[in-house]
Order: C-alpha cells, then structure tokens, then sequence
C-alpha cells in the first residue's frame, strides 16, 4: 500500500499550484472552475490536489499548527540548494538551514498557507 494523494484546503489555489510547480517539479494535470481546484502530479505519481477554502463547510483554510508536508532530499547538499533557490525566488524564509531532531532541514510557509519541511538525514 502507498499513500496515493492529499486534499489541502489552500487560501490561494493558483499561486500555490504555481509554486509546486516552480520549486517541487509538480505538473499540473487539470483545473478546476477559476483555480477552484488544481490537481498536481509528482514525479513519483503521488497528487497534491489545492482546493479553494470555499470547500470546506466553514470556509476555513487554517491547519494545526504543528502540521505541514515534507520533502526529503538525499544530501544536506541538496538541502542548501533549496534553500538558496527558494531565497532567490523571493520565497521568505525565517531561518537558514540547520540540525534539527536528527535530520539537517528548514521549515517555511509556501503560498497558501501551508507548512512546508525541507530536510535530509544525511
């Protein structure tokens, strides 16, 4: 068994599909109504589908605080470019990459609202 997609309510589906798409080589397979929902593929055939708050019955798009997706790179080499490519993209980021509970990562929020985690352990 595989995990097969996610659903993530998002506050802003086109700018968050632009944003998998420029920096986590997703592709965008379809869009729905204007950017009500976009449907993402990864390179591993895993979708990420960015719906509009609107689905959800109270309208809200706020998670945990606590929760976010991860992308585990092979190197901390990796890692750093990342890190710089997301910077010079005009991505803010709070803080440099660095040790944390036994992996080499950093944490930011992507458009949307959404947590994101870009670590390796090695």
């Amino acid at each position: 068994m595989r995990l097969n997609h996610i659903n993530l309510p998002v506050t802003d589906v086109a700018a968050s599909k632009l944003f998998f798409e420029q920096y986590f080589d997703f592709t965008c397979t379809q869009v729905k109504g204007d950017h009500a929902l976009a449907v993402l593929k990864g390179a591993d055939g895993f979708s990420l589908v960015l719906m509009s708050q609107a689905f959800n019955k109270d309208g809200a798009a706020d998670f945990p605080s606590a929760f976010h997706v991860g992308f585990l790179l092979e190197r901390k080499e990796d890692v750093a470019v990342m890190y710089e490519k997301l910077h010079f993209g005009g991505i803010h980021l709070e803080h440099a990459p660095g040790n944390m509970r036994g992996v080499f990562g950093f944490y930011f929020m992507a458009p949307g609202n959404i947590l994101v985690e870009v670590s390796s352990g090695q």
